[in-house]
């Protein structure tokens, strides 16, 4: 199982064989409603079976439904969902992704993989994770405006002040020679005999450099997501004092996670987080308009094109729910214009961000009202 973050890219830097199948489909986290998740994933099988059988035979396209068929299957699957759910298959390859955040109900079958939902969950600009923080525990979430869910931290963070010192705890009265800071060139910390509470300090000092150190490597620079605090203010304070995190923004939640209901928890981290959000929508659409005036943007679809295939675009601002079905010609740029129900087509706009993430470029999903075109797409150009 595959968690979403920037380096699904790296699944599809290579060149697969179509077909290229790609469903995406709404799921529940919790019991009673996980219920229907299967259910509704076999009915989206279906759709995949009738657009696949439009082209290929049942001996070529067997192979690439058998996986669809054992994960229909898998209970145990159905049981550890999140928000969302995509799944990438080409011949030689079958990824699943558990998605944080809602998505529609999408299947396509083409000559590549359709992969603007994966993209609009990672490009938005609305999307933040929150630290939550004590001296025992951490708790580690990722939302947006709308959503808000706590996810699983990755394997090398550790959870607890025991994962994190095992049997380093001090002990009442022991002496701590020193230990090293949480990046090069730090100086080691200091410590001699004192009382509990000072043995105590120790301990959380030690416990929040490890923290910040596996939180910064393994979330916050793969994911490249501002990082919210929430914690108490004297735990706020001295978790600042050793971060090196780059992405931990200045704000605060100063509760406690578990004294608030998840959705209360989102609504604060939005009230800090809509300035950040709403500037830098600000700064793109600014950013377009003066590259725009100076030669170095352009709103027009196939220019852009052109551009993105000779690796020309720095920036490139994509309209969420606009869908312009195509193909286009990786060298030369060129589009031709088709219906999306055939099995080798698909949305143009996807294709390009697709492309222009693959060539270093950063991708941005906006709302419709907030896009500086009409046409669905915008591009700033390196040169």
């Amino acid at each position: 199982m595959d968690p979403v973050n920037h380096n699904y890219l790296a699944d599809l830097s290579d060149e697969y064989e179509p077909p290229c199948i790609s469903l995406y489909q709404p799921t529940h986290r919790f019991h009673p409603e996980n219920q229907q998740d299967p259910i509704r994933f076999r009915n989206l099988l279906k759709a995949v079976e009738k657009s696949i059988h439009q082209k290929y035979s049942t001996q070529e396209s067997q192979p690439l439904l058998e996986p669809f068929v054992a994960l229909a299957e898998d209970l145990n699957f159905w049981k550890q969902s999140l928000d969302g759910l995509a799944i990438l298959s080409a011949p030689g390859m079958f990824r699943v992704y558990r998605l944080q955040g809602r998505v529609a109900e999408l299947v396509v079958v083409a000559d590549s993989f359709h992969t603007k939902p994966l993209m609009r969950t990672l490009q938005s600009v609305d999307r933040y994770q929150i630290l939550g923080l004590s001296r025992q525990e951490i708790k580690l979430f990722e939302g947006n405006r709308h959503l808000l869910g706590e996810i699983e931290p990755a394997q090398a963070v550790p959870r607890t002040m025991t994962q994190a010192l095992g049997k380093e705890v001090t002990e009442p009265g022991h002496t701590v020679a020193s230990y090293g800071g949480a990046g090069p060139g730090q100086s080691p910390m200091h410590h001699g005999h004192g009382d509990k509470s000072s043995e105590v300090d120790i301990d959380t000092e030690r416990f929040f450099r490890a923290v910040d150190r596996e939180i910064t490597a393994h979330h916050s620079q793969p994911a490249n997501l501002p990082l919210i605090l929430a914690t108490l203010p004297e735990h706020g304070q001295l978790f600042r004092q050793v971060s090196h995190n780059p992405f931990l923004i200045d704000a605060e939640i100063n509760i406690q996670p578990d004294a608030v209901s998840v959705d209360e928890l989102r609504q604060r981290a939005w009230e800090i987080f809509e300035p950040r959000y709403l500037a830098r929508v600000a700064a793109l659409v600014e950013q377009f308009s003066t590259a725009e005036a100076q030669g170095l943007g352009d709103g027009e679809l196939a220019p852009v094109a052109k551009a993105v295939s000779a690796g020309r675009v720095a920036t490139l601002l994509i309209e969420a729910d606009r869908e312009i079905p195509g193909r286009i010609d990786p060298v030369t740029g060129d589009i031709a214009f088709a219906d999306l129900a055939d099995p080798e087509i698909d949305d143009v706009l996807d294709d390009l961000g697709t492309m222009a993430l693959k060539m270093g470029g950063e991708v941005a999903i906006l709302t419709s009202e907030q896009m500086p075109t009409e046409t669905g797409i915008a591009a700033i150009y390196r040169y």
